[in-house]
């Protein structure tokens, strides 16, 4: 399971010209699910997630999570993230979970999340989403468990 941070002042997502969930500032994470991922995997994922400390204190240093600054996560699935890129010009996704357990995995994550009291939006799974984001730093991040 992939997850690629990014820090920023605000986010969101539209389906069909229409905003479907928006925040402020917190952390956009785009979300891959390979095969062989799994609920105890993605709960570890949502905790580190849900604990990294990428957002600044009083001394300019970061060592606070999103909970401290009491931000907000979208989650947005990205089945690309789990793309094979080592050969060729077209990446492989056979390492992507399959739709059922990638959706079932996404929102499981969201949800483990949201327990740690961390207001979680989610984008919509398999839809032409149009993501938008002030990535503030810019700080990205790829976690993976």
């Amino acid at each position: 399971m992939i997850a690629l941070l990014q820090r920023v002042s605000q986010a969101s997502v539209t389906v069909n010209n229409q905003v479907i969930s928006n925040i402020n500032q917190g952390i956009l994470v785009l979300l891959g699910v390979e095969k062989g991922d799994d609920e105890a995997k993605a709960k570890r994922l949502a905790e580190r997630v849900a604990g990294y400390r990428i957002f600044e204190d009083e001394n300019g240093k970061t060592n606070l999570s999103v909970k401290d600054v009491a931000g907000e996560i979208l989650v947005v699935s990205q089945f690309t993230l789990a793309a094979d890129t080592k050969k060729g010009m077209r990446p492989s996704f056979s390492n992507a979970a399959a739709p059922d357990l990638a959706n079932q995995l996404y929102l499981y994550f969201a949800q483990q999340i949201e327990l740690q009291g961390i207001r979680v939006q989610t984008g919509q799974f398999q839809a032409d989403m149009k993501v938008s984001l002030t990535n503030d730093g810019p700080m990205t991040f790829r976690l993976e468990i």
